[in-house]
């Protein structure tokens, strides 16, 4: 099957545009949709408008940023519970989600929503970065070794 679309215009046949997907200049996107529809399955979008593309994209990166800052407070109250593994899995998914941010979605966003965007990150980082620095060993898995005379 071929990315190659028709447009037929004003039900005239003889004004039909093949338009291909992959040379449209836009914001591309898996649509996560669960409604079902009769005959027609959408594996891929392509936001050609800006306005458009900003509000999916602040959407997509609130929902997004809410769920890292509910697991990193999860993370930073329980002492009890937390692991290094855990908090460093978290600090370079974090980093990661920030480099997409950076490279995908600048070209879309708003200079000063995307700095905001990065300081709120940054914030996390640092909270993480602290938790890890000043990470105590449970007292269970500490063995301590004793001298003998």
């Amino acid at each position: 099957m071929k990315n190659q679309y028709k447009l037929i215009t004003e039900k005239c046949y003889s004004s039909i545009i093949n338009l291909d997907c992959l040379k449209i200049n836009g914001f591309h996107f898996k649509p996560s949709n669960n409604i079902k529809y009769n005959g027609i399955t959408v594996t891929k979008m392509t936001l050609v408008n800006y306005s458009f593309v900003e509000k999916v994209l602040k959407r997509k990166i609130k929902k997004r940023l809410e769920v890292y800052l509910r697991f990193i407070m999860t993370l930073v109250d329980d002492n009890d519970d937390t692991d290094i593994t855990d908090l460093r899995a978290a600090l370079n998914d974090l980093t990661r989600y920030k480099e997409t941010i950076r490279y995908k979605y600048q070209k879309y966003l708003d200079k000063k929503y995307l700095s905001l965007l990065l300081k709120k990150i940054e914030l996390l980082e640092h909270e993480l970065k602290t938790k890890i620095y000043y990470y105590k060993e449970p007292d269970d898995l500490i063995v301590e070794s004793h001298r003998r005379r």
